[in-house]
C-alpha cells in the first residue's frame, strides 16, 4: 500500500516522536512508526465494504499517515464501518459496526493483537471499567443491549438488555451510563453498577432529546436538543443532576466536548464554545465550517483533542474526508485529507 507524500519525513523523524524510547544503541527499522504519541482519526468506509480504516497525525499536525492498520498487518482489511476508537492500556480498541467486531491492536506499533466477536450485534461504543469492556449494541428494529468482556482475556461475561436504544457509553466514578437515545430521540440514561454488573437506576433528563452524552472529571455530561432551547445536564457519577445549563436560542444542539473548562457543542454548522462556569448560552458562534454537497456532510466529525478542535466533512462518503483543524480562538491552521467517512478523532 502506497503512503502519502509525508511519510518519509515521518519515517525520518521517527525518533522524535517517541521512538526515541529505545535506547540510543537500538536499531529502529526506517519502515517503523511509533504511533503512541498522536492523534488517530477513524474512518468508517463505505458501507458494505471492508473499507474501513485508521489515519494517524504527528501532535503539531505536521506529519500524517493513512491506512496504519493495513500498512502494519500486511494489507489485511480492518473491516466494514469503523464507528469508534477506545485507548485503554497500551492497547487500541477498533470498532467495527457493520463487521460485528472489535479488532485490538497495540497502541505503538498498531500490529494486531487479537479480536472480540463473540455476542455483538451492530456494535456503536466502548467503555472501560472494574476489568470490564462495556459495548453498547443496537440492532436496527432489533436487539439492544450492552455486551460486557473481560479485559484481561477478551471472554464474553454478561448481556444486559434493553427495550430503549443503546448507543454512548462512558465510565465515571467506576459506574457505567449508557445513552438510551439515537438520532436525536430519547431522554434517558442507564447507570450500570459495575460491582454486580445489574442497572443500578435510570435517569430521566426534564428537558430536550440527548444527543451525546461524555464524561469528564468523574461526571457525565448530556448534550440535549429542543426545537428552540437546548441543555447541558451535568450528572454526578452516582446518578444525579447537578447542575443545568440552559442554551436559550440555539436549538438542536450536539456534538458536545469538553476541554479545559470550556464546553464546545455545534448546532447546524455553527460551532460554539462556553465557560463551563457561565450561566447564559453564547450569543455567536466560535466559527461556522463551510457548506458541504449536502446537509448531512459537514460536521460529520466533531472532536475537540489537546485543544484543537477538529472538524470532517465526509465529502458524501464519494472521495476523501477533509479535516479542518482549528484553533480555541476559532482560527483554522490546518487543513487535509483522511480516509472516508472521518467521523471521530482520539488521542493515542
Amino acid at each position: 500500500m502506497k503512503l502519502n507524500k509525508f511519510l518519509h519525513l515521518l519515517f525520518a523523524f521517527t525518533l522524535l516522536l517517541g521512538i526515541a524510547s529505545c535506547s540510543s544503541d537500538n536499531n529502529v527499522d526506517d519502515n517503523t512508526v511509533f504511533y503512541g504519541n498522536g492523534f488517530l482519526i477513524a474512518n468508517e468506509g463505505k458501507y458494505g465494504t471492508p473499507s474501513a480504516e485508521v489515519t494517524f497525525v504527528t501532535p503539531d499536525l505536521a506529519l500524517k499517515q493513512d491506512n496504519i492498520f493495513s500498512f502494519n498487518n500486511g494489507g489485511a482489511k480492518l473491516g466494514d464501518v469503523l464507528q469508534s476508537i477506545s485507548v485503554y492500556g497500551d492497547k487500541a480498541y477498533l470498532l467495527l459496526n457493520n463487521s460485528n467486531k472489535i479488532q485490538i491492536v497495540n497502541r505503538g506499533d498498531f500490529k494486531a493483537n487479537g479480536e472480540i466477536t463473540a455476542q455483538l450485534n451492530n456494535p456503536r461504543y466502548m467503555a472501560f471499567a472494574n476489568n470490564n469492556i462495556y459495548v453498547t449494541n443496537d440492532k436496527y428494529q432489533g436487539d439492544k443491549y450492552v455486551s460486557i468482556y473481560k479485559v484481561s482475556d477478551r471472554s464474553f461475561v454478561k448481556k444486559i438488555t434493553f427495550t430503549d436504544a443503546v448507543e454512548r457509553i462512558v465510565e465515571a466514578q467506576g459506574n457505567i451510563f449508557v445513552q438510551n437515545a439515537s438520532f436525536g430521540f430519547g431522554n434517558k440514561i442507564t447507570m450500570i453498577n459495575t460491582s454486580t454488573n445489574d442497572i443500578q437506576t435510570t435517569i430521566t433528563l426534564p428537558n430536550g432529546n440527548i444527543n451525546k452524552i461524555i464524561a469528564n472529571n468523574q461526571n457525565v455530561y448530556a448534550v440535549a436538543a429542543g426545537t428552540t432551547d437546548s441543555y447541558i445536564y451535568q450528572i454526578s457519577g452516582t446518578g444525579n443532576i447537578t447542575k443545568t445549563t440552559t442554551l436559550t436560542g440555539i436549538a438542536n444542539a450536539k456534538n458536545l466536548e469538553i476541554s479545559n473548562g470550556k464546553y464546545y457543542f455545534t448546532s447546524g454548522k455553527n460551532v460554539y464554545k462556553m465557560d463551563m462556569t457561565a450561566t447564559a448560552a453564547p450569543t455567536s458562534p466560535l466559527f461556522t465550517v463551510a457548506n458541504g454537497v449536502d446537509q448531512y456532510s459537514p460536521l460529520y466529525g466533531f472532536s475537540v483533542v489537546n485543544d484543537m478542535i477538529f472538524t470532517s466533512d465526509s465529502n458524501g462518503f464519494t472521495q476523501a474526508s477533509t479535516i479542518v483543524v482549528y484553533n480555541t480562538l476559532g482560527s483554522a491552521i490546518k487543513t487535509f485529507s483522511a480516509g472516508i467517512g472521518a467521523n471521530g478523532v482520539y488521542w493515542n
